[in-house]
């Protein structure tokens, strides 16, 4: 009886140390391994997608071996496990059904890190509504930091078979589009130079011509008259920033600048006007 309680109290007490150590040992390697990808991509600027795709899989696969080790070395539940294997026909099927939507999650993932059509850092808009950073690709799904530091969760069948706006794919450089409408009775080149000066002096803006451009002797800034409105001739001009963050904290710049040049210049910005017409009713007599 005593052999057999030291029996039963060494097996078990296998199984718990197999489980702690398992979680231990994966806790710690994604811990250190997050670390490493943290400071590999600002030491050495390399893409942290493939990392972060393998730290999940290598701590899934550590759990998965640990806690089959644990079940394993424990007679009862040994026994057990080889019933579940000894009807693995039906328990395939089973698990087959079962796991299919997580098992397309993770192929569509594979899928992503092979092909990259949207890397870790990268700035995203799906379905005109949702827009913001990477920030993780799992085995299940898509992790994405939006501009208000919520995070939106994707499924990676779901992502993978959407439309997707990349603004950091192949080339990070943005062409910003600010329109600017004037009203007909302002002067139409003191806008457009004053448009160039200020977007010339602001820091973020770079000269992206091709060697042609320079050759035809093209101005770093294209300004150009699009439309004649009902109560304004629009101005358009094209300015690079050398990625989509800047070009957005750029625009919000000139936008202020430019109302203040304006001001200053006599520039006026067409906004609405109304009449009022008040009708008083006749008397009768």
């Amino acid at each position: 009886m005593n052999e057999f309680f030291k029996t039963f109290l060494f097996d078990w007490g296998i199984f718990i140390g197999i489980v702690i150590v398992t979680l231990v040992v994966g806790y710690s390697f994604n811990r250190l391994f997050r670390r490493f990808i943290r400071k590999s991509t600002l030491i050495m600027n390399n893409d942290p997608t493939n990392y972060h795709f393998l730290r999940h899989a290598i701590t899934a696969i550590i759990y998965l071996v640990g806690f089959s080790w644990a079940v394993y070395s424990v007679p009862e539940l040994r026994t057990v496990a080889n019933s579940l294997l000894a009807g693995a026909g039906i328990l395939a099927v089973a698990v087959g059904f079962a796991s299919q939507h997580a098992l397309s999650n993770i192929i569509s993932g594979l899928f992503i890190v092979i092909f990259k059509p949207f890397r870790v850092n990268d700035r995203l808009k799906i379905r005109d509504t949702l827009s913001g950073i990477v920030e993780d690709i799992t085995l299940r799904h898509t992790v994405i930091r939006d501009f208000e530091n919520r995070r939106i969760l994707i499924p990676n069948t779901v992502i993978s078979n959407e439309v997707i706006i990349n603004s950091d794919f192949g080339d990070d450089k943005i062409c910003l589009w600010l329109d600017i409408g004037i009203s007909y009775d302002s002067d139409i080149d003191l806008a457009k130079q004053i448009i160039e000066d200020e977007a010339l002096k602001h820091p973020m803006h770079i000269d992206n011509r091709t060697p042609a451009q320079l050759e035809a002797g093209e101005g770093v800034v294209r300004i150009r008259v699009i439309s004649l409105d009902d109560s304004s001739v629009l101005i358009r001009a094209w300015i690079w920033a050398e990625n989509n963050a800047n070009a957005f904290a750029m625009k919000c710049d000139l936008l202020e600048s430019l109302k203040k040049r304006f001001d200053k210049e006599g520039i006026e910005i067409p906004f609405p006007h109304r009449t009022i017409v008040e009708k008083k009713a006749g008397k009768t007599l």
